[in-house]
């Protein structure tokens, strides 16, 4: 009985040995588990996220999908056309059409040669106070002023955008930034359909009108 009892004892004994490295064992392998799984999800979390490039080498941004596939509005019509003519065919510019007429700057604008326009669509005009813009209308040297701001001598491609600074014909300077086809101009009016191409001339369509620095 002496011996049994003995046995059974140094069986007790190495049980309770063993279960604590078994239960060590356990936990070594769930936190090494966990932690390959943490690192897996860090991993996966910081890999970076494929966005579709754009082609900026053609006409490119959201408000493009709102200009007419065919006729003189199209950008193979207004590929054809000098830029005020271009844009007197484009119906979301009609009030920058009627502003460069008040102005007396239609021919000056289709006679020049490799120019580059930021052209403010009619939603842009609309955020300026009715008043104001009717007054600005009513003032051919202050609405000359204006237009001849959002013009600039050069063609300008969109590499050129990313981050620069550009004499305008009304002779105050205008800043890009930008990249992959989103791109500001002064900071706060955004190219909504950018690199369009008239017969003389680059156009970026903007959504807010491009105030001159005051004097």
């Amino acid at each position: 009985m002496k011996v049994i009892h003995a046995r059974r004892a140094a069986v007790a004994l190495s049980a309770a040995l063993v279960l604590p490295l078994a239960l060590s064992a356990c936990s070594g392998e769930s936190d090494s588990s966990a932690s390959g799984a943490s690192g897996t999800s860090a991993k996966a979390s910081a890999a970076p996220s494929s966005a579709t490039p754009v082609n900026t080498d053609e006409p490119f941004g959201p408000a493009c999908a709102s200009v007419p596939k065919r006729g003189a509005g199209s950008f193979t019509g207004m590929a054809q056309d000098p830029v005020a003519t271009a844009a007197s065919n484009n119906p979301a510019l009609s009030t920058l059409v009627t502003a460069v007429g008040k102005a007396g700057l239609v021919d000056t604008l289709n006679s020049a040669r490799n120019i580059t326009v930021f052209a403010p669509t009619n939603d842009a005009f609309a955020k300026v106070p009715k008043a104001d813009l009717e007054k600005l209308l009513a003032d051919k040297e202050a609405l000359t002023k204006v237009l001849t701001y959002h013009v600039v001598g050069r063609k300008l491609t969109p590499q050129q955008l990313a981050k620069g600074s550009f004499e305008t014909l009304e002779k105050g300077e205008l800043t890009t930034a930008g990249a992959g086809g989103a791109y500001t101009v002064n900071g706060t009016s955004q190219i909504v359909c950018g690199n369009v191409p008239t017969a003389n001339a680059t156009v970026y369509i903007v959504d807010t009108v491009l105030m001159p620095p005051a004097a």
